[in-house]
């Protein structure tokens, strides 16, 4: 039996707290992509004193438009009707990210993976929440 059909025979007070607990968790990663776009759209100098050494460009122009992109994918991630969508965008910012990492040579657990860690939650959470999503990548027990 996979865990999809396991959650369709579940008791409702067991579905409710399996789809509360990935509320939870997608709505933890909403609040931190959204916290990160938001100071990019200032940009605050600890956006400008972390890129340096990471290569990039320090201009507000940059920095602005990837808030405006991370702000509109953790939105469309929230957003029931299309939390794939955004799960998707995110998971290709978040590839970014742990490449920009690796390229520097950031330590491994820390800085690189960090991307990987919240891309981990970002789909667990939706896994949890939709059952969509847990027809189609089903657990198998």
């Amino acid at each position: 039996m996979t865990a999809a059909q396991h959650m369709a025979t579940a008791p409702a007070e067991s579905k409710g707290a399996i789809v509360w607990t990935g509320r939870i968790l997608s709505g933890l990663v909403v609040l931190f992509l959204l916290f990160d776009g938001a100071i990019k759209l200032v940009p605050l100098q600890v956006v400008t004193d972390t890129v340096i050494p990471l290569g990039w460009p320090t201009d507000a122009t940059t920095w602005r438009a990837l808030g405006i992109v991370l702000i509109a994918s953790a939105l469309l991630y929230a957003y029931p009707r299309t939390s794939v969508l955004g799960a998707i965008l995110i998971t290709a910012y978040l590839g970014g990210a742990v490449a920009t990492q690796m390229r520097v040579g950031s330590p491994l657990f820390s800085h690189t993976l960090f991307g990987v860690y919240l891309g981990i939650i970002l789909w667990g959470g939706l896994w949890l929440r939709d059952p969509r999503v847990r027809a189609l990548l089903p657990m198998a027990r």
